[in-house]
């Protein structure tokens, strides 16, 4: 069983083949994902695609690029989704100053807005951090003891120290099949193994043979597959690890789903 920690299945690039996406996934071994929603709208498709879906699972939250139309009323959706039992994790949420679509302070409060309630709820929350490591960092530290994942990390081993000491779990994609990215390769053999999770962020990140092409979560496999291979594991191996954590930290069914999602 392979958990996919981190999808977007609901983009239109998923229109036409949806359903084949699913099939493939689950024919690779990936039987359970999450789908991450990073605003109103795209949150509520996470839920209606979940629904009745064995193997997926929804979030809800607000990602940085739309954190200047982080109103009153949005926020209200959100924590609305959240609070379902359904809901696994809150998020996506974060910092990216890499693209600054949204100032910089509003991305500064909205991702306080979604720590406190991943507080209040006790679930997890997923961080988006691009150029942004001393502030989330900061944040995070504000935020003691709430637990979550630094999705699609992309730094190095000298980053990482600290998002371990917070308990925070580390989630890897295709960024490190990369041929000259060593330095994530280095932080995936430093991540202890009980916080290693692995995702495609699909559509975008594909592994390097697929680059340039629609990422989807039947790849999440090829993650695996280089980070066994990076830290001398058998890949069945490093698929129940990463699939045990992802049960963990997400609170899922610890089984694999019994009907195709």
């Amino acid at each position: 069983m392979i958990t996919d920690s981190h999808a977007h299945i609901y983009f239109d690039s998923f229109d036409t083949d949806r359903e084949a996406v699913l099939a493939r996934a689950r024919e690779a071994g990936v039987t359970r994902m999450l789908l991450v929603g990073t605003n109103v709208a795209t949150s509520r498709q996470c839920f209606e695609l979940a629904h009745g879906a064995p193997g997926v699972f929804p979030t809800a939250g607000i990602h940085p690029h739309d954190a200047a139309e982080a109103d009153d009323a949005a926020r209200a959706e959100i924590e609305a989704f959240c609070r379902r039992p359904e809901c696994v994790a809150v998020g996506e949420t974060g910092l990216d100053y890499f693209k600054n679509f949204s100032p910089r302070a509003a991305q500064l409060e909205n991702f306080r807005w979604h720590l406190e309630l991943a507080r209040e709820l006790d679930k997890p929350v997923i961080v988006h951090c691009r150029e942004a490591h001393e502030d989330t960092l900061a944040l995070l530290r504000e935020h003691a003891g709430v637990r979550g994942v630094m999705h699609c990390y992309t730094y190095g081993p000298d980053e990482l120290p600290p998002y371990l000491e917070l308990g925070f779990f580390i989630s890897y994609s295709g960024v490190v099949t990369f041929p000259k990215n060593e330095a994530n390769r280095a932080a995936a053999r430093a991540t202890p193994l009980e916080r290693l999770l692995v995702e495609t962020d699909c559509p975008f990140l594909a592994p390097q043979h697929r680059r340039g092409g629609r990422n989807e979560p039947a790849y999440c496999r090829e993650v695996l597959e280089r980070i066994a291979l990076a830290r001398g594991l058998p890949l069945e191996e490093l698929a129940r690890i990463t699939s045990d954590n992802a049960t963990r930290l997400f609170r899922l069914p610890s089984e694999a789903p019994n009907a195709a999602p």
